[in-house]
């Protein structure tokens, strides 16, 4: 071949090369990408499909915006938001639904259920169960009186699922701000994510196996809000466990602050919810959002939209689910 021909050929081909790399470094940036507009064209009901179902699950008990919100948390925090953790478990198939921070705890699985058999008659085989349980939260908070955003969509659900993943990332209510922090930045979320995500406990209630150590034995604790959750939570281990109380002291169905100005008060349900305000680190903060409400929206909403960033399938990875349950 003539050297100006091989030249040509040469560059030709370093051109192709070139054009090819760029095309797969394209699809990889946009299938790794979430947007709000995701299902604009392919389920334009979508929003309304969900709200609706949200909203009657709310007003037959208000406790269940905040258990929506929870599987979100407990999702995200465990191979990413991906509905892993909606995943019954199976004789040949072990799910998260059994693992500590969940077992007789998680709950509002029926919601999600419903809410994908709505969507699935607006727009069959479209949308991922991961992207349910991420609006459905967001509707939560809203029509409990909370800030509203728009969702980030686009991910699609896994095929696996992580016991030990969720043994291990979900943050147990006895950390202190240390461990906090850690299991935090391990997802890609900062200190202030983690104090105003934490603000979801303005909504909810907790069971007395996860508070009774720190009515009983901790000092940073205001003593007449020890007594009366110690009335209903017996000191015997195995006595009285799934007794319930509210996680914020004054309004458990309304998502604001007073969670914050709990914790000023030494009144915090959790050891881990005290641990916020405890002279420490993230006092600052606390004080902040008991200063102002729509701080703490701000930054609430910040730490939603980062935490539903966390390594989420895409593209042609993971399913979309026909029943959230069960793999396809």
């Amino acid at each position: 071949m003539p050297t100006r021909a091989r030249a040509s050929a040469t560059r030709w081909s370093g051109s192709i090369i070139a054009a090819l790399l760029l095309l797969a470094l394209m699809a990889g940036t946009s299938s790794a990408q979430l947007s709000t507009g995701f299902y604009s064209s392919s389920c334009p009901g979508l929003y309304d499909a969900v709200k609706s179902v949200v909203q009657s699950a709310i007003a037959r008990e208000k406790r269940l915006g905040a258990s929506i919100l929870r599987l979100f948390f407990h999702d995200c925090f465990v191979q990413g938001c991906d509905a892993s953790l909606l995943l019954d478990d199976t004789p040949s198939f072990q799910g998260e639904k059994m693992a500590n921070p969940n077992n007789q705890s998680v709950r509002g699985f029926e919601v999600i259920d419903a809410i994908k058999t709505a969507v699935e008659k607006v727009c069959p085989g479209v949308v991922s169960c991961a992207d349910i349980l991420a609006i459905a939260a967001r509707d939560s908070v809203v029509i409990l009186g909370g800030p509203n955003w728009d969702v980030k969509v686009g991910r699609r659900d896994s095929r696996t699922a992580s016991l030990s993943g969720a043994n291990n990332n979900i943050p147990p209510p006895t950390s202190g701000l240390a461990n906090l922090t850690s299991l935090f930045a391990a997802q890609g979320l900062s200190q202030k994510d983690m104090v105003a995500l934490s603000g979801a406990h303005t909504i909810g209630l907790a069971r007395c196996t996860n508070f009774r150590a720190h009515v009983y034995n901790d000092t940073n604790i205001d003593g007449a809000f020890a007594r009366t959750r110690q009335s209903a939570c017996p000191r015997p281990s195995g006595s009285g466990d799934n007794n319930l109380a509210p996680l914020d002291l004054q309004a458990p169905t309304v998502f604001e602050n007073s969670y914050y100005k709990n914790l000023v008060c030494k009144k915090g349900l959790l050891h881990s919810d005290q641990e916020l305000f405890n002279g420490g680190a993230t006092d600052a903060l606390v004080q902040s959002y008991v200063s102002s409400q729509s701080a703490f929206f701000a930054d609430f909403v910040t730490g939603m939209i980062n935490m539903g960033d966390i390594t989420p399938l895409t593209g042609s990875n993971g399913e979309i689910r026909k029943n959230c349950r069960r793999i396809n």
